[in-house]
Parts: structure tokens; sequence; C-alpha cells
């Protein structure tokens, strides 16, 4: 079955587990990682699959995965022990994009490396160009998904979860593909870099906001000052003091996309 078939929930979970997946080396790409001991739902996916390509250059990481209907990229996130991720999340300087406005020149940057071996992978995995393309990643990861996605254009869509600002209004203007951002409440990540008011950076795509109870719910400034305190509250009594950078862990938000329903939605 096509992945566009898919509930939005489920879609979701591929997605999810794919991006959390593209952490792992080619040699264990389908074993759990971070807490999330079930792969079915992505190996439910693959019908007759390809074998996986992996890319990694200089650091920058990413997969390419298809079976008869449809291709997935997922680019890889931010690794606290790489220093050349370490350096691409600093480098908070602008560049002008191609297509229009500015981008993060860090995040660029490690887009750059893994584009051309990802251009090779597409036209392997997909030599007649009748399959649907999804991307995703997280972190970092999801940054460059964004990137990737401007210049693939994906028929399915982009997926990005916790993912940091990229560009400035121009750029996010730009953006005309399916775009699925997910922020779990109180992740600090996709509060950065700093937005100045849209001016430097922004956000773009269909927000799938998750409170502090696990539920999508409309972000808005008195949500988020409640999964603030919440949060904040929760953590101290667990003696877990930053809660912004456990919030970003992709096995959360994994976990909480499995215990939605077929709509996308926490259960009443």
């Amino acid at each position: 079955m096509a992945l566009s078939e898919f509930s939005t929930k489920d879609k979701g979970m591929v997605l999810a587990l794919f991006a959390n997946q593209c952490y792992q080396p080619p040699e264990q790409l389908f074993e759990p990682k971070n807490g999330i001991p079930d792969l079915a739902p992505l190996k439910k996916f693959l019908n007759k699959p390809l074998p996986p390509t992996y890319i990694d250059v200089d650091g920058a990481q990413a997969y390419v995965m298809s079976d008869k209907t449809d291709v997935l990229i997922a680019c890889r996130g931010t690794e606290p022990t790489a220093l050349n991720d370490v350096k691409a999340d600093l480098n908070t300087f602008r560049m002008p994009h191609p297509v229009a406005g500015k981008v993060h020149q860090g995040f660029y940057g490690e887009y750059e490396k893994i584009m051309p071996d990802i251009k090779k992978a597409l036209a392997k995995h997909d030599k007649k160009n009748t399959k649907s393309v999804w991307i995703c990643g997280h972190s970092l990861g999801g940054a460059m998904a964004v990137l990737v996605a401007m210049d693939v254009k994906p028929e399915g869509g982009l997926y990005t979860f916790g993912q940091p600002r990229v560009g400035n209004v121009d750029f996010l203007k730009a953006i005309d593909f399916p775009y699925f951002r997910y922020v779990n409440n109180n992740d600090v990540v996709p509060s950065v870099p700093p937005s100045f008011a849209g001016l430097w950076y922004g956000h773009q795509g269909h927000l799938r906001y998750i409170n502090t109870y696990g539920n999508i719910r409309k972000s808005t400034p008195w949500q988020r000052f409640k999964d603030g305190w919440r949060g904040r509250w929760s953590a101290a009594k667990q003696f877990k003091f930053i809660d912004g950078v456990a919030d970003h862990g992709m096995g959360h938000y994994y976990n909480f996309i499995a215990n939605m329903d077929d709509k996308g939605e926490q259960p009443k």
C-alpha cells in the first residue's frame, strides 16, 4: 500500500521512525534506537524494498530508502559528540539561498555535502520518476530536510521533528510542497536561532504542536505558557531541570505520535 493511503497517524509514525533510525549506522538501521523497540510500522510500509542507500560525506549523513511506490529520504540530526554537527549548529550567519531569501549558513553547508549523493540515490531508487517522495528529519536533520525538500519538491511531503529555524521570511514564502512540522511542547530547539520578529529566522509548514499531555493542540501564547510551567514542574519533581532538552528526544516524539488516533489526535 502506498504511503499516501496511510492514515495521518501512520504516516507520522513511519516518518518519525525513519527520522529516528537514521541515527544508526547501516548495519544497525533496523535495530531499536532511543527506546523505540517496535519497528513494525516502518517494516510494514516497505513493499518489496530496494536496499537502503547510506550517505556519509564529512559527517553529514542521510538515508534513501524505497519500495514499489514511494521513496523516503531521512537526514540525520545532531550527534552531540560530533564536532562537525556542533560547528554546523553554531554557524548562525546567514547566506543567500539560490531560490529565495537567506538561510542558516551552517545548515546549508551540511545540505550541500549530501545533496549530490541524494540526487544519485533518487535516480537509482526511482528510475522512471514515478514514485512519491517523502522527506523527514529530526533536529539538525530537520533543518537539512527543509533544504533538501526545496531542491527535490517532495510530492508526498516533508515531515520534521524538533526542527530549528532555517531561513528568513522570503525563503519561507518560497516553500511550495506539503510540510508538517512537529513540535513537542517545551522542546528548546525549534526556538533557535533567534527569530528577531521573523526578519532573520522563522518557521513555516503545518504546525502539529504536542502539549504536555501528548495532545495535538493549537499553539497559542497561553497554551505555550501553561505547558512551559507544567513541564518545568513535572521535570523538577523528577529532578530533571532541563525540560526543554528532554522534550527534544526523538523517542518522545515517536511515542506521542504512536498514541494518537488515526486522525493524528490524542484519544480523549
